[in-house]
C-alpha cells in the first residue's frame, strides 16, 4: 500500500547536523482538510536556511518543531483536493516539507505552476524559484546597479551567487566572485561570464583583501553577501565610497557553534556604506514579474542556471549536507520521486 515518507527533524543540531539528528518514518497518506489540499511532492528545494529553521532560536520563521519534518520550498502534483481552484493532477509549487504527501491550504506560497514552460519542473525552485528571484530581487530592488559598477559576489558559484553575477552582468557591472577551490573559479569565468574569480580557500586574511583589491582595485560597489565570516571581513576592506551591502546569507557560520559575527563594523562606517537584511518573502507578491523576466533572459540565453539534482527521500541527510562541504554543483534538489 502507498504510504507518506516523512523526513523528520528528531534532534536540534549541534554544530555540524549529524544523520542521528533526523528519522526517515512513514505514515497514512493525508487528507484535504476543508478547503485545502494533498500534494504529491516530486522535488524539494535543499538550502542553506533549512540548518537554521532547525535551531530553536528566534528568526524570521519559527523552528521546526521536534518530531515535524523538514521544511522546504517543493513542487508536486495535487494528489487530493478539496478546493475548486486546485484540480486533481495539477502542478504547483509551495513551502511545505521534505515528505511525499504534504497537506497545504491555499494562499501563501501555495501556487499553480506550469511544467511545459520550463524543461523540468525542477526550474521553479532554481531559476524561477526563491532561489533565482533572491538573485534577482536582492540585487536589482536592493543594491541597485548601476553600469560600470563593480559588484562582488560571495558563495558566487553557489545557485544565488551565479544568479546575482549573470544578473549583475546584464545590467553592465563588472562582476567579480569568490568562490572555494580552482574548478568553482573556473565555472564563474567559463559557465557564468564573471570578469574575475577568487579562491578563498588557503589564503588568510590579509591575502583575501589583497586579492580583492587587485580583482577590484578601484573598491566594491556592491557587496552580495552569502558567507559570512573572513569571508565577509576581508571584503569591508575593500568597499568603495557608499558602498552598498546586501546580507543574504552566513553559510560559514550555520554550523558554528558561537557565531562570528563582523568585528569590523569601523569600515563601514568609513566608508559611508550602507547593509540592507535581505529576505526574498518580502518580494512574494511580486514573483511572477520577477519569474516572467528570469524566463526570458533564460530563453535569451542570457542566464545560465544549473540543477545538482539528487535522488530519493531516502537520501536526504547526505544529499543536504553536499551544502556544507561544497559538493553541491549548482542549485540543490532533492528528487523525492
Amino acid at each position: 500500500m502507498a504510504e507518506n515518507r516523512r523526513f523528520l527533524l528528531v534532534r536540534r543540531p549541534q554544530g555540524t547536523p549529524e544523520e542521528s539528528d533526523f528519522a526517515l518514518e512513514a505514515s497514512d497518506i493525508p487528507v484535504p482538510p476543508p478547503g485545502g489540499l494533498v500534494i504529491r511532492n516530486r522535488f524539494a528545494s535543499l538550502d542553506p536556511a533549512q540548518r537554521g529553521w532547525m535551531d530553536d532560536a528566534e528568526s524570521y520563521m519559527p523552528p521546526i518543531p521536534l518530531g515535524d519534518p523538514v521544511r522546504a520550498t517543493t513542487v508536486g502534483i495535487v494528489h487530493a483536493s478539496d478546493n475548486p481552484d486546485f484540480a486533481v493532477g495539477q502542478w504547483v509549487m509551495g513551502l511545505n516539507a521534505l515528505e511525499d504527501y504534504s497537506v497545504a491550504m491555499p494562499g501563501g506560497f501555495t501556487m499553480a505552476i506550469d511544467p511545459d514552460a520550463v524543461a523540468s519542473p525542477s526550474n521553479y525552485l532554481s531559476a524561477l524559484g526563491a532561489v533565482g528571484l533572491t538573485g534577482y530581487f536582492g540585487l536589482l530592488e536592493v543594491a541597485k546597479p548601476r553600469a560600470g559598477e563593480t559588484l562582488l559576489v560571495s558563495g558566487a558559484a553557489g545557485a544565488v551567487g551565479s544568479a546575482v553575477g549573470q544578473i549583475g552582468k546584464i545590467k553592465g557591472c563588472r562582476v567579480v566572485g569568490i568562490a572555494g577551490g580552482p574548478a568553482k573559479c573556473r565555472r564563474l569565468l567559463e559557465d557564468y561570464g564573471f570578469d574575475a574569480a577568487i579562491d578563498y580557500k588557503g589564503k588568510d586574511h590579509e591575502a583575501l583583501v589583497a586579492a580583492i583589491a587587485e580583482a577590484a582595485p578601484d573598491g566594491v560597489n556592491m557587496v552580495f553577501e552569502n558567507v559570512g565570516g573572513p569571508v565577509m571581513e576581508a571584503e569591508m576592506f575593500n568597499l568603495a565610497h557608499h558602498a552598498r551591502i546586501v546580507l543574504c546569507g552566513l553559510i560559514s557560520e550555520y554550523n558554528a557553534p558561537e557565531k562570528v559575527g563582523l568585528r569590523n563594523l569601523w569600515q563601514v562606517l568609513a566608508r559611508r556604506a550602507t547593509i540592507h537584511g535581505f529576505l526574498i518573502a518580502d518580494y512574494a507578491e511580486r514573483f511572477a514579474e520577477g519569474g516572467a523576466q528570469m524566463a526570458q533572459w533564460l530563453a535569451e540565453g542570457k542566464l545560465r542556471m544549473d540543477e545538482d539534482v539528487q535522488e530519493g527521500l531516502e537520501n536526504a541527510y547526505p544529499a543536504f549536507m553536499r551544502l556544507f562541504t561544497g559538493a553541491n554543483t549548482g542549485k540543490l534538489v532533492l528528487k523525492i520521486s
